[in-house]
């Protein structure tokens, strides 16, 4: 018996060792297609750098095509000379130039079975040229799960599945890589804006960072304001919709009310736009493009506006950085602030409490006017002088009691801000409960 057992487990062993011989043997095959299977070969493995021209053909619509200059910057040539969008030209760049598959499905097709999958009259024709030469990629018929499309290159025999957002980064119109700015402005190149709006004219001059109002009248102007409006306009886009008709717009534009007209001047000329309203609609027309555009809202909401909203409503220029010195004369009292570091000293040298002098600075950081008065104040009740910047920049304020307000004007500027009167008061409460520091503990 025993020897019969030992006779049937050595048959078993045998067996079981034939089994794993052969499993070892077609592993390695087994590997070989699932890493392929996983990991599809990409279709096209370009250097982006080194695409030149690309030209894109579709069964329904005009050629597109586009060239890169010597100083590497992409141009529409077909079927309109045009600026091209850098960005959206780089996005197909980029697409083509590490092109994935998602399925090899015919390792060695032949010319009769392209008809099968549409690549023997391909939907799309994409043409890349390098610096190796020319490649042209086919795309056919949507995948039976709409997941998709076959692709293969012209001469290669395979035919591969692509992800449909791959297709969709190819399958670009005019329209889509186009440069669809307005304005050809860069924002901190701007040195002088010109509006015209609610029968005024509005003009800005910039020197270095700051604008100033020149028209109608020389006035400080809120440099948020302005910059607002300039980064608007050099934002300012072509809105293509599919509804839109070129006759339609050209019709709603010509009896359309006139909203706004904006200049704008940089080192290389002036640069205009016009812009109308037709019911809630508004439409532009560039001096840079031809053609009438629809443009978002918010542009118009932006240029409709009156001199005053770029008026700079701040009494004092400061801001958050603090000042050297303060000197505040209310009629009855002088306050005089010093900075030595993280302190704040008095006119007797004397170290005051950081609170109290935080608190002083706020206020006067608060001085804002409600509106702006055409008439001179009268005999001014409170002068402040503010030095900042060490010592390099120096603010002089008047302040008068006018009524319920007070109208302060700035000594290096004719306009006069009309404030009201609980905001110049809390100034002059924080300045007499201005205390010297707690003496330090020992």
């Amino acid at each position: 018996m025993k020897f019969r057992g030992l006779l049937f487990a050595a048959i078993l062993l045998a067996a079981l060792s034939g089994v794993l011989y052969w499993s070892n043997r077609h592993k390695p095959a087994e590997t070989v297609q699932a890493t392929t299977a996983d990991t599809p070969p990409d279709i096209l493995k370009l250097n982006d750098a080194d695409i030149t021209h690309v030209d894109i053909k579709k069964k329904t619509g005009p050629e597109l095509v586009l060239t890169k200059d010597n100083q590497g910057k992409w141009e529409i040539d077909s079927p309109q000379k045009l600026p091209a969008d850098q960005s959206a030209v780089s996005g197909v760049i980029s697409s083509l130039a590490s092109l994935p598959s998602e399925r090899l499905v015919e390792d060695k097709a032949k010319a009769e079975d392209l008809s099968q999958f549409g690549l023997n009259a391909p939907e799309m024709e994409v043409d890349v040229t390098d610096k190796k030469g020319a490649h042209k990629l086919l795309v056919g018929d949507t995948t039976p799960t709409n997941s998709g499309a076959y692709a293969k290159l012209e001469n290669d025999p395979r035919i591969f599945t692509i992800a449909s957002y791959t297709k969709g980064n190819l399958d670009k119109t005019l329209n889509d890589l186009r440069d669809k700015r307005l304005l050809n402005i860069e924002p901190d190149k701007v040195t002088r804006l010109e509006l015209r709006s609610n029968n005024q004219e509005i003009e800005f001059g910039r020197d270095k960072d700051q604008w100033q109002v020149l028209k109608p009248k020389p006035m400080r102007a809120d440099g948020y304001a302005v910059d607002d409006v300039v980064r608007k306009l050099g934002d300012a886009k072509m809105d293509f919709s599919p509804a839109d008709d070129e006759k339609k717009i050209a019709s709603a534009f010509a009896s359309a009310k006139p909203v706004a007209q904006a200049k704008v001047t940089t080192n290389s000329g002036t640069e205009q736009l016009d812009l109308r309203k037709n019911k809630d609609d508004y439409y532009a027309k560039s001096s840079q493009v031809s053609g009438i555009y629809k443009v978002p809202g918010d542009l118009g909401q932006t240029l409709d506006k009156k001199v005053d909203d770029f008026r700079n409503k701040k009494l004092f220029e400061f801001g958050y950085t603090d000042p050297d010195k303060i000197e505040i004369d209310d009629g009855s009292k002088k306050y005089f602030l010093t900075k030595g570091g993280s302190d704040w000293f008095g006119a007797d040298g004397k170290k005051l409490d950081v609170s109290g002098a935080e608190l002083l600075l706020d206020k006067l950081r608060d001085l804002q006017a409600t509106k702006f008065a055409d008439s001179a104040p009268g005999t001014s009740n409170i002068h402040i002088t503010v030095i900042s910047d060490s010592g390099k920049h120096t603010e002089k304020v008047s302040l008068a009691k006018q009524g319920e307000d007070y109208i302060g004007k700035r000594d290096d500027a004719p306009d006069m801000y009309v404030l009201d009167a609980k905001s110049v008061d809390a100034v002059t409460q924080a300045a007499a409960d201005l205390k010297p520091a707690p003496a330090a503990k020992k």
